[in-house]
């Protein structure tokens, strides 16, 4: 008899199997999309998902500039910031930011629904958006993934 089959395996860095992953963001709504997106960060699709770790895939995003957003939020959402003087506080609209860099809303909205500690900021490490259809990222073999199948 195995004498570790009834212990529950904690994973860490060490022992999780990181993929690299390509999902397509193209005609796909910014939030339903990016929610997806932040779960195949976390490793919330595995069934070795461990909440204090990173155990989730690396995550290439494709095609950030033909994102959609439903209603009118093209021009109501705003993207509050603060310069850190009085008075500095600064607002821009989603069409300002997807003219001025089309991957910053798909970046902006993934980051939101990580988790708010250093977890979250690694795990945001393991995101790359591009623009357009092409990425620079062919050597670690990437696996498409097809984010409608996901639930």
């Amino acid at each position: 008899m195995d004498s570790l089959s009834y212990k529950t395996v904690s994973i860490n860095k060490k022992n999780a199997d990181k993929q690299w992953v390509v999902v397509d963001a193209a005609d796909q709504v910014l939030g339903r999309f990016s929610s997806k997106v932040a779960k195949l960060l976390r490793g919330k699709y595995k069934p070795s998902f461990t909440p204090h770790a990173d155990c989730g895939d690396n995550v290439i995003v494709l095609n950030a500039d033909k994102i959609k957003l439903t209603g009118d939020k093209w021009n109501n959402k705003t993207y509050i910031r603060h310069t850190g003087y009085p008075g500095g506080q600064r607002s821009l609209t989603a069409s300002e930011i997807h003219e001025k860099n089309p991957t910053r809303l798909v970046e902006k909205s993934v980051k939101g629904m990580l988790p708010k500690n250093k977890l979250g900021a690694e795990l945001f490490r393991n995101l790359y958006v591009v623009a357009g259809a092409e990425h620079s990222y062919e050597g670690q073999k990437p696996t498409v993934v097809n984010i409608n199948e996901l639930n």
